[in-house]
């Protein structure tokens, strides 16, 4: 996750990322708040989570909320000591000098005497706790954060539809083959979303379709629709002919 947000090859600059319960963690969201965006995850299992004090003053202050606080606050001074620690690292995975996958591998939950882990731990508590009051508040942010993962969804059942075979699963333990049959999922898919580019455009070309759109659609709108194609079956391909080149122009405007 942290590495898709950090080389995605665009110029979008993210600012929220959404995850599912299983993309979480506290050390996820400590990394997420040094690298300046915010993890939104979709919490299942909302009634298990607890809450972390800044400090126990606040006990006394909250009866009716014990059974979901954690007995001990956050451990600022630890956060304070191991700051520099925690910047480095994330700046190591802003600049690319180390993968996400190798830095992340340090701090598990095997590893939980490390004291960056622990800050990071800390720090990541008392992200996360902002983030659960904020969920519990605010039903806004949780219907954004359900919409945001249906996209999703609907991307990852696009790409079972194209790689349907043996029951949607790289079969082979093979570097070569299996880097073949990604390579080929990707070259489907972007020309999937190629010819569905194109038949949207020549349907929002006639006013009068484009009349009857309104933001909830053009915030729906997207090329990874495959109700129209059967996977089975030959298809006849002509290189030497160009799909709808009269579109050529409104595809590079897009």
């Amino acid at each position: 996750m942290i590495e898709g947000v950090l080389r995605h090859c665009t110029d979008i600059e993210i600012d929220k990322q959404y995850v599912d319960s299983h993309g979480q963690s506290e050390v996820a969201f400590a990394f997420c708040e040094l690298l300046g965006f915010s993890l939104m995850p979709r919490l299942k299992a909302i009634a298990q989570q607890k809450l972390y004090l800044p400090d126990n003053d606040m006990c006394s202050e909250l009866h009716n909320l014990t059974p979901v606080l954690k007995k001990h606050p956050i451990n600022w001074e630890l956060i304070s000591q191991q700051y520099d620690q925690m910047a480095k690292f994330a700046t190591a995975l802003q600049k690319g000098t180390a993968s996400a996958e190798s830095i992340l591998n340090r701090f598990t939950r095997n590893n939980r005497q490390h004291p960056t882990y622990q800050a990071l731990a800390e720090l990541g508590r008392a992200v996360k706790t902002i983030f659960l009051c904020e969920y519990l508040h605010s039903e806004e942010i949780r219907h954004e954060i359900h919409e945001a993962l249906n996209v999703v969804e609907n991307c990852n059942s696009t790409v079972d539809f194209i790689f349907f075979a043996r029951g949607n699963e790289i079969s082979s333990n093979q570097l070569e083959a299996q880097e073949l049959s990604i390579l080929s999922l990707h070259l489907l898919q972007v020309c999937l979303v190629y010819v569905n580019t194109i038949m949207i455009q020549q349907v929002l070309a006639e006013p009068k379709m484009m009349n009857k759109m309104r933001e909830e659609d053009f915030r729906a709108l997207t090329p990874l629709i495959y109700g129209h194609i059967t996977p089975y079956g030959s298809f006849d391909l002509d290189m030497n002919r160009r799909l709808f080149p009269e579109n050529d122009n409104l595809l590079m405007a897009a």
